[in-house]
């Protein structure tokens, strides 16, 4: 009879720590990727009373109950903050703290510092692959703090080579205005500044046949007049329409600009007539003369305006010009039994000494999972599951308590039967 109290006793322990479980994970119920805790009770050893075989066993009660944290998926929502990432699948998002050890957490609700490191708000640094000297992110080397471009210029790339998709009318007769057409092309020296060429073609008394001749302003190479020829020559097309010279072993025409005003290299520049499937660029058909794509390869100087992460983990970086590039990629971590991982605030865990070693690699491979950019994973605590759970909880303590309180009356009867 007396051991009912110690057997009450760690029913009513056990239930209050499972009332403290229902309310932590209450108190998460908006916290970016936290995973809800379950509560696991268990018994504590019997004796046998009578005859010791076994034929009555009472038991000592149940012990402090074991927590269970689930690593189910939570819900992806879309947020406002492109730095945000949220992971669909399995793994973790791999941080270091100001100690230099490794933390895990699946809360992607990262800023970036004063330095350019991308962090969690707690302070910790992501990790991940950066952009190398080479202008490429080499994700098979070892992976360290990603640090944003902040503030930083984009150096200018020189053009070296252009193309323009065109077709000149079929129609245009030679000396007439339908005879000239005219189209303008940027190039970007080795310093950024802009120039414009000016391509004129001409239809030339030759069935099929028409003359170019590429101009530069003279003020662009310190000469005093109004335009400079850069280089000239000859197009001509089948009866059907197709460029035949130059022919396609000949793709492109070289020319160079020499004597920059500006003060930049000078440039060797490829104009491109053939894809790199050998399919001219330039037409001749009955249709208007008009210009339908242009590219060139020169990049201008730009400044860094915002940067994101994108689907996959990677960082971009969006530039003034309106170039974008992959400048950081987010490192997963995969672990075979995330349960056994130790929750040490802030949305972070810890590894323990029963944790397997965490696979670290790039995101939706090896079985990790996929990162979705501009999101974030909502915590899996289930409101009505909780508040079900805590009222289980409260009606046990209700019971348990009632055994006390049974239990002191026995023992005051049996005090009484002295008297």
């Amino acid at each position: 009879m007396f051991q009912a109290f110690n057997t009450a006793l760690s029913a009513l322990a056990a239930h209050a720590t499972a009332v403290d479980v229902v309310g932590n994970n209450l108190a998460n119920l908006n916290t970016p990727g936290y995973k809800a805790s379950s509560v696991s009770f268990r018994d504590l050893v019997t004796q046998s009373v009578g005859t010791g075989l076994g034929e009555t066993q009472v038991g000592f009660g149940t012990g402090r109950p074991f927590t269970l944290r689930l690593f189910s998926q939570g819900a992806i929502q879309t947020s406002l903050d492109p730095l945000d990432a949220a992971i669909q699948g399995d793994g973790f998002f791999v941080l270091r703290n100001s100690h230099g050890a490794m933390l895990f957490t699946r809360a992607g609700n990262f800023q970036v510092d004063v330095n350019g490191y991308l962090m969690t708000p707690s302070g910790e640094r992501v990790q991940g692959w950066m952009e190398g000297p080479d202008g490429t992110v080499n994700t098979n080397s070892a992976i360290g703090d990603i640090r944003i471009p902040v503030g930083t210029l984009k150096t200018p790339v020189a053009t070296s080579q252009f193309s323009l998709d065109l077709n000149l009318d079929a129609g245009a007769v030679a000396g007439q205005p339908s005879g000239v057409f005219s189209t303008a092309v940027e190039v970007i020296d080795s310093l950024g500044v802009t120039h414009i060429l000016t391509i004129t073609f001409t239809k030339t008394e030759n069935p099929g046949e028409w003359s170019y001749r590429i101009e530069i302003p003279g003020a662009d190479v310190g000469s005093d007049n109004a335009t400079e020829e850069l280089a000239n020559g000859t197009l001509s097309f089948d009866s059907s329409g197709r460029l035949t010279s130059p022919a396609p072993d000949s793709p492109s025409v070289n020319f160079q600009i020499t004597g920059l005003a500006s003060g930049a290299a000078d440039m060797d520049l490829n104009w491109f007539l053939y894809t790199p499937n050998g399919i001219p660029r330039l037409t001749q058909y009955r249709h208007p003369s008009a210009l339908s794509a242009i590219e060139q390869n020169g990049v201008a100087p730009a400044a860094l305006i915002r940067v994101a992460v994108g689907d996959g983990g990677r960082i971009l970086a969006q530039y003034s010009n309106g170039q974008q590039r992959v400048v950081g990629q987010l490192a997963l971590a995969s672990i075979r039994n995330p349960d056994s991982l130790i929750a040490v605030g802030n949305n972070n865990f810890q590894v323990s000494a029963r944790t397997a070693l965490p696979a670290i690699g790039l995101p939706d491979t090896a079985g990790r999972g996929q990162v979705v950019g501009g999101a974030l994973e909502s915590s899996t605590v289930e409101i009505a599951r909780e508040f079900t759970n805590l009222i289980v909880y409260q009606r046990g303590f209700q019971a348990n308590a009632r055994v006390v309180v049974t239990a002191d009356e026995l023992s005051q009867e049996t005090i009484n039967l002295k008297r």
